[in-house]
């Protein structure tokens, strides 16, 4: 709150006193604009919530006029309008009608967090590093608090498969893997479990064959199990599943689709090269066999190879979900379906799973892809994950394990006389997600591998000491004790 003039009185509603002092002065600040493709009023709106927060506006300071500042940057008094708009949305501003735009007296108040959420936490799965940058989070809250602006609106139950607004957003989004679906053809959907469940159903009968990876997502498995579908396993090299032997299934089996995690497989971390891609393709185009493509990583790295969607496009239902290069609590996909008549089946099938995708959680993915947010925590994701990969390197460089910059996992191969059920035994109470090889195994017997994950709410200090504490067990250091 500011302190009233020297021999004011003031007693009452001490922010009028301050519009009331300021009215006649109008802070003399100009945002800066540039060319990098966001609109033009979110980086007025982002200029005021940087200014605010650098003392540059303080409260109570008015801001300039909305057409003497359309006039001084050269712009649609329009777009000034709907940039004081999502300042006040932000709650960082308010307007008075005759008086003005002004800064607001008071900060948003923050919410101490929960520590009781801040406990829960599946190191089962296989998470990404979370964000500690403080720019970072506050632009994540600051897309909070203009959605909640229409709260109430979304709180209803609105379309099974996305808002248009939100289907635009989506493709803007997926544009960046090389993908420009029509609308017609996308799905906003509840995360890629529900749309696997889903897409499964209607490709599959109970007994019915489905391919996959001969090392594969645990939760790939758990969903064949619910269905009654019987997985088998193809072959796979240093460069993914061999196309000669998915040849060979699919003549001998019958498949009713095959389901890949073509870029940073996990376990494995290893992403199948764009020719090894257009050979599996062309196997699949030869027999018209149906492809569920998890590009649950592939927006990770900054020149993956192309998706499968772009090579058989009329055989591949694409889940871009986001739960590894945004977040999981989102629960939330992007999904491009083979064509319009199979995205609305699609559509259908959700709706008796899951009704709806959470309309609060599309509109703030819609409006972090929008405002550059989701960028940001792409980007976020991807270099602290080099990072990580770069503290395990270091500890694990005498054993053999498969691991790639952008993945938040190493696939550990553990040394002779060392066993997957005791390791886990030895881990226990560390914060490190391990995951034995069994529950990635399609048939036969589990080798001695395990996934470790290197991300979740871990720093990299306790990381770094968590696996030095797992090598040095590995090594002989306690193993036998």
């Amino acid at each position: 709150m500011l302190a009233p003039a020297s021999g004011v009185h003031t007693t009452g509603n001490n922010r009028a006193f301050v519009h009331r002092r300021k009215e006649n002065h109008v802070k003399d600040w100009t945002p800066s604009l540039n060319d990098s493709g966001k609109p033009r009023y979110l980086q007025i709106a982002d200029a005021i919530g940087a200014a605010v927060r650098s003392g540059d506006l303080a409260a109570g300071d008015r801001l300039p006029p909305q057409r003497k500042l359309a006039e001084r940057l050269r712009i649609d008094f329009t777009t000034v309008s709907r940039a004081y708009a999502e300042a006040a949305a932000r709650r960082l501003v308010e307007s008075h009608v005759g008086r003005g735009t002004f800064v607001r007296a008071s900060a948003p108040a923050s919410e101490a967090p929960d520590p009781q959420r801040g406990r829960d936490e599946d190191l089962s799965m296989n998470m990404p590093p979370e964000p500690e940058d403080k720019e970072l989070l506050e632009r994540m809250s600051d897309g909070l608090r203009a959605v909640s602006a229409n709260l109430t609106s979304l709180l209803r139950y609105q379309s099974t498969t996305g808002s248009e607004r939100d289907k635009s957003a989506a493709s803007s989004w997926l544009s960046k893997r090389g993908m420009v679906p029509s609308l017609e053809r996308m799905a906003i959907t509840p995360g890629a479990h529900a749309t696997m469940t889903a897409i499964l159903s209607m490709l599959a009968r109970p007994g019915d064959i489905v391919l996959c990876e001969a090392i594969t997502y645990p939760g790939l498995r758990a969903i064949a199990a619910r269905l009654n579908l019987r997985l088998v396993g193809v072959p796979m090299d240093g460069d993914g599943i061999v196309p000669a032997d998915l040849d060979e299934l699919i003549r001998q089996r019958a498949p009713k689709a095959l389901y890949l995690n073509p870029t940073l497989h996990n376990p494995t971390t290893l992403t199948i090269p764009q020719a090894r891609r257009m050979q599996i393709a062309e196997v699949l185009i030869r027999h018209r066999l149906p492809l569920i493509e998890d590009d649950a990583y592939g927006f990770i790295p900054a020149s993956p190879p192309p998706p499968f969607a772009t090579l058989a496009p009329g055989l591949t239902w694409h889940i871009g979900g986001l739960a590894k290069c945004i977040g999981a609590g989102l629960r939330l996909a992007y999904v491009v379906a083979p064509d319009a008549r199979s995205a609305f089946a699609l559509g259908q099938a959700l709706r008796a799973i899951s009704v709806m995708p959470s309309p609060i959680c599309a509109a703030l993915t819609t409006r972090w892809i929008e405002d550059g947010t989701a960028d940001r925590i792409r980007h976020f994701v991807r270099t602290e994950s080099a990072a990580r990969q770069k503290i395990a390197a270091g500890i694990f460089a005498g054993f053999e394990f498969r691991a790639d910059p952008n993945a938040f996992n190493i696939w550990l191969s553990l040394p002779e006389g060392a066993g997957r059920a005791e390791l886990m035994g030895r881990m226990a109470g560390r914060h490190v997600g391990l995951m034995p090889s069994d529950a990635f195994t399609v048939t036969g017997e589990a080798d001695e591998h395990v996934r470790v994950c290197l991300g979740g709410a871990i720093t990299r200090s306790d990381l770094q000491a968590s696996l030095l504490f797992m090598a040095n067990t590995l090594s002989g250091g306690g193993w036998m004790g």
